[in-house]
């Protein structure tokens, strides 16, 4: 565990905090779609990602998901950090997009080491700062987007965040994250594919040319 440790937060992290997290943290590994956090929830840790990634996801009252943002290497949940602070239940859902390997941090030494290490409340911050990037992006892109403008920036972060052009995703999977119909789904992808951007195969999808 130390060695990866040094390997993703070196540059982050001093030498000291390193040992600490490598003595506390609990080394934690998620098979592709197993849920992390459940809505409702109480956390009692905080996540720092070592590989993989993970989708965080918001519920409404009729069960419909919305997706609102990726973990990747590097990264920590700034939902999962308000809600160890302030020890109340989650309101989103954790996902793992990939096989991924966590650290998970327990609470009390959050607190104490935002005030112990500079660095360890700087990313802190930093991870707040991110997060909320991230989450205007997406409440923007349901304001301002077309839902084919939305499709396509999907598509381009699943990209991004597996590393991968095949995107293992069915229709109603993306319809669920987009918040969206099937149908809408399946037809903007026809679209997709007719003006040569994408390719269509049973249950994936082949990014072209996005």
């Amino acid at each position: 565990m130390l060695t990866d440790l040094k390997e993703n937060f070196t540059h982050i992290f001093e030498d000291a905090l390193i040992a600490e997290i490598n003595e506390v943290g609990t080394l934690k590994e998620v098979k592709e779609g197993e849920k992390l956090i459940e809505i409702g929830d109480y956390v009692r840790s905080m996540p720092l990602l070592l590989k993989g990634a993970i989708k965080i996801l918001r519920e409404d009252d009729d069960g419909d998901e919305l997706l609102l943002y990726f973990l990747e290497r590097g990264d920590t949940c700034a939902m999962t950090l308000t809600c160890c602070l302030g020890q109340t239940k989650s309101e989103i859902r954790a996902i793992a997009e990939l096989d991924t390997t966590l650290i998970m941090i327990p609470i009390q030494k959050m607190e104490e080491w935002t005030g112990k290490y500079k660095s360890w409340r700087n990313f802190v911050f930093q991870s707040y700062h991110a997060r909320l990037t991230e989450m205007l992006e997406t409440i923007d892109s349901i304001a301002f987007y077309n839902m084919d403008e939305r499709l396509v920036k999907y598509l381009q972060n699943k990209k991004k965040v597996t590393n991968d052009s095949l995107i293992n995703s069915t229709h109603q999977e993306i319809a669920y994250e987009l918040h969206t119909s099937r149908v809408v789904v399946s037809r903007l992808l026809k679209k997709l594919e007719s003006m040569g951007k994408i390719e269509l195969n049973r249950n994936s999808i082949k990014i072209i040319a996005l």
